[in-house]
């Protein structure tokens, strides 16, 4: 591959990342107005907020069997368009059953981008040989902070769903769809190795095996418990920091915004921190910081500790996701790897899906200083497996092998 094409993909990559960030803070940080505009009831709301990531941890299985017969790119081409288009429906419809199909659609499409642009940035990373896979996840930060700024300007002016979604769609879509013709699919040969977990190499049909997709139960379980820490601070921070600690309603906005940001400034920096200590360390470090975050918070005294944790989880948990993409990616070679990320996605949403009503009910039937040390005492099980971010080459994994690239046309 020529240096050119990697840097155009890369970037269309990039894009990518960005707007998915953009659709999704716009849908979630509008969910009142939504629940208002359809009339749906606070008892039918958790039913809707559910269907989403159960259809799309459908959609990344789907997407499994799919990129069998087409490549990850033209996955992508066409899901990212319909997430727009859904995200528009959401705001245009008028009927409950109007605003169910475009959840629905907007659930199994983002399941499906999910997996192909993760399965893109993996291809990608193994053509640069180097640690560049946080730096998409911060692409996507970014388009969080961006579409939940934008909210904010259409909560705050009152503008109606569909005005406030449609010049966001009329941007992002042909940016991405253009964007998307410089996607790069591609497999790269790693010298006298294609996969490493402590040690031992995994062949490709090994990986492709039921047996070989055992060694990815442990970043399964990572990736899971990431996600109830992420959904932990996404949907009871606020009400943390307004009722336990005693903050008002404009302060309670905060630790969100500060989450996203520290996500952000974190995976802007986080590759170099792999290409200097190696991704095992990072991880480590990571889990330790965010664990860290949840004790302050649990024992915060008041308002300023507490934000002070937030900010430790925001910058502990941003390092993780992207990394166990990543070692998916290299513990499984060639087609294989591409299953490798499809199956792991899923437990993006088994964990959004845990952890809100996990730490809910603890914190109703016992109290939500102690629920906050149960997403602590999960973040910390990363620590058990971080071995398995390990493989690969020295640059971005934690081994000793040296990578090249390979034309794939």
């Amino acid at each position: 591959m020529t240096d050119v094409r990697l840097r155009r993909g890369r970037a269309s990559l990039r894009l990518s990342f960005f707007a998915q960030g953009v659709a999704f803070a716009l849908l979630v940080t509008r969910l009142p107005a939504i629940q208002d505009r359809y009339g749906i009831s606070d008892g039918l709301l958790p039913a809707f907020l559910a269907g989403v990531p159960i259809l799309a941890g459908v959609g990344s299985v789907v997407t499994e069997q799919l990129v069998k017969r087409v490549r990850p790119s033209v996955v992508l081409r066409w899901s990212q368009p319909v997430v727009l288009l859904a995200l528009l429906g959401v705001g245009a419809g008028r009927e409950m059953w109007q605003v169910a199909v475009a959840l629905g659609v907007f659930g199994a499409a983002v399941g499906a981008l999910d997996a192909a642009m993760n399965m893109l940035g993996v291809s990608l990373q193994r053509a640069y040989g180097r640690s560049i896979m946080l730096g998409f996840h911060a692409a996507y930060s970014l388009g969080g902070i961006v579409g939940a700024s934008l909210a904010w300007v259409g909560a705050h002016w009152d503008l109606a769903l569909v005005v406030s979604y449609l010049p966001v769609v009329a941007v992002l879509l042909p940016a991405a769809f253009v964007g998307s013709r410089w996607y790069v699919d591609g497999v790269v040969g790693v010298v006298g190795v294609v996969g490493v977990v402590g040690g031992a190499g995994v062949g490709e049909g090994a990986a492709a095996s039921g047996g070989g997709f055992k060694l990815l139960l442990p970043l399964c379980l990572v990736m899971t418990f990431a996600y109830i820490g992420d959904s932990t601070v996404s949907n009871w921070s606020a009400k943390y920091l307004e009722d336990v600690l005693g903050s008002s309603e404009q302060t309670a906005t905060l630790p969100y915004n500060v989450y996203m940001v520290t996500t952000l400034m974190g995976r802007a920096v986080g590759d170099f921190g792999v290409r200097r200590f190696g991704a095992v360390a990072v991880v480590r470090g990571g889990a330790l910081l965010a664990a860290g975050g949840f004790a302050v918070v649990a024992g915060a005294p008041g308002v300023g500790a507490g934000m002070v944790g937030f900010t430790m989880i925001g910058f502990g948990l941003c390092v993780i996701v992207p990394q166990t993409f990543a070692a998916a990616g290299r513990l499984f070679p060639g087609a294989a790897s591409d299953a490798a990320v499809a199956r792991l996605n899923v437990f993006n949403y088994v964990g959004f899906l845990v952890g809100a009503p996990l730490v809910g009910a603890l914190g109703d039937g016992w109290s939500y200083r102690g629920a906050m040390l149960v997403p602590m005492v999960l973040v910390l099980v990363t620590l058990v497996y971080a071995r398995s971010f390990g493989s690969g080459t020295d640059r971005y994994g934690g081994g000793h092998e040296r990578a090249r690239t390979v034309d794939v046309g």
